[in-house]
């Protein structure tokens, strides 16, 4: 089976978010699979080495001229990247003030149009799509074919100008929406089959008010609309092979568990006592509730907890943050992302803090977990797909699951974890959650089936 997937983002090709890592981990699960998959992405440094094959690609007169260019990647194997105009850029979406280029629409639609004559050339079994970025090359493909659209970010829909209508194909009134036309809604009325990040948030995004004003277009989806869980890279994340750590430990061999903790304690300077360690590794932003953490803090002393943050983003919350790490010496903050500190921080931690207000899937509770780390999570998402609460499941729990989204919730579940994770319970438990299998596998096997499914 042939599959053209198209998406903006690769890993390590081109990465920003989840988008990238989800990409590339399900593309090399596929290709160990036995499906034939051409990886379809923007051209955005103007590549002119490595070419393996250059083919010239009939798109409309708005939209090229197009190329598409085959290389070899030394870790993401074969790779065709599109070259249109505008696609070349220092960063995928953001100018280096923060703000989004203004042309983002021209320049995806596009890549939108240079997928469908892409697909036109190669004639694929199945063609998956990822967001809108890629969502309008459906309007340009007449007949359409077998069809999957993966939902990463309901929030970024790509909806443009009216104008667009006459543009981007023949079956362009899928996507007219109110007064101009939305990428996302279209694809998804298009598409054969909707996929969502984990079967919970596939529930979540046809409730009233929870799709992003896109209820009405997945709830009439139905049975084609269904949730499959990301996995992780559990080659990168491994504890016995990380090269970010001061000691490697297994489910078998604890031993350099204990040892990652007491080097990270001292690095960052926190209390050297025998309390749990709890770490945060995350964006701050609303969606992640950080701000969550705050009260909880000023209770660290008596609860006792030794609590570690690394993150960015929101600049009132970052200064927050620092000024109560000033004021306290179970308590530090890491302004920034390292990508070393924080394999040393989710290996070295007891438990892993994650409040977030929505989380479509998740990786870093899985990532946690694969180090033996227990996560405290909110009842959203894809959380609730990987989180077994410990108290109400006490044969199979993997962590501790907030009764709602709150600073009371995450402190009642903090005490709860605190009073539970201890000795050999606290072994026990590590044991269990490092030995769920999380990789790409079995993630693959259900989109085989939709392909199958849909192809026939």
């Amino acid at each position: 089976m042939r599959v053209t997937f198209a998406t903006a983002e690769y890993s390590p090709i081109a990465t920003v978010g989840g988008l990238a890592a989800a990409s590339a981990g399900l593309v090399d699960a596929l290709r160990r699979s036995g499906i034939d998959v051409d990886v379809v992405l923007p051209d955005y440094t103007s590549r002119d080495k490595g070419i393996i094959e250059t083919v010239e690609l009939h798109v409309p007169l708005w939209a090229g001229p197009a190329t598409a260019k085959k290389i070899k990647h030394r870790q993401a194997g074969e790779i065709t990247l599109i070259d249109a105009p505008g696609l070349a850029k220092s960063h995928p979406y953001l100018q280096p003030d923060g703000n989004g280029w203004l042309d983002n629409t021209d320049r995806f639609m596009r890549f939108s149009a240079a997928v469908a004559a892409f697909v036109r050339h190669t004639s694929p079994d199945v063609v998956h799509l990822n967001d809108w970025h890629t969502a309008t090359a459906l309007a340009d493909l007449d007949p359409t074919p077998p069809s999957v659209l993966s939902l990463h970010n309901l929030a970024h829909q790509g909806a443009a100008g009216r104008e667009w209508l006459d543009l981007i194909g023949p079956k362009s009134d899928h996507y007219e929406w109110w007064d101009g036309i939305n990428p996302l809604a279209g694809a998804i009325a298009l598409a054969d089959h909707v996929v969502a990040v984990s079967p919970h948030h596939a529930t979540e995004i046809v409730e009233d008010g929870n799709g992003f004003g896109l209820d009405g277009a997945l709830q009439a989806k139905g049975l084609a609309l269904t949730g499959i869980l990301n996995g992780i890279d559990t080659t990168v994340w491994n504890p016995e092979h990380d090269r970010c750590l001061p000691a490697a430990f297994s489910a078998a061999d604890l031993n350099g568990k204990i040892l990652n903790r007491e080097h990270l304690v001292n690095e960052l300077g926190l209390t050297d006592d025998d309390s749990l360690l709890a770490v945060a590794v995350t964006r701050l932003t609303d969606q992640k509730g950080i701000d969550l953490l705050l009260p909880l803090i000023n209770l660290l002393d008596e609860i006792p907890l030794r609590l570690a943050v690394l993150g960015s983003g929101d600049r009132i919350l970052s200064e927050q943050l620092a000024a109560a790490a000033n004021d306290a010496d179970r308590f530090t903050f890491v302004d920034g992302y390292d990508e070393d500190l924080s394999h040393r921080l989710i290996a070295a931690g007891d438990l892993f803090l994650m409040p977030s207000r929505f989380e479509p899937c998740g990786l870093t509770q899985m990532q946690a977990m694969r180090y033996g780390t227990i996560p405290i999570v909110t009842p959203v998402g894809g959380l609730v797909d990987t989180v077994v609460d410990l108290d109400t499941q006490p044969r199979v729990g993997r962590g501790f699951v907030m009764n709602d989204v709150s600073s009371t919730a995450l402190i009642s579940a903090v005490h709860r974890a605190v009073r539970k994770c201890r000795g050999k319970q606290l072994e026990n438990i590590r044991t269990r959650i490092m030995s769920v299998d999380w990789s790409w596998d079995a993630p693959a096997k259900e989109f085989i089936k939709i392909y199958q499914q849909i192809s026939r």
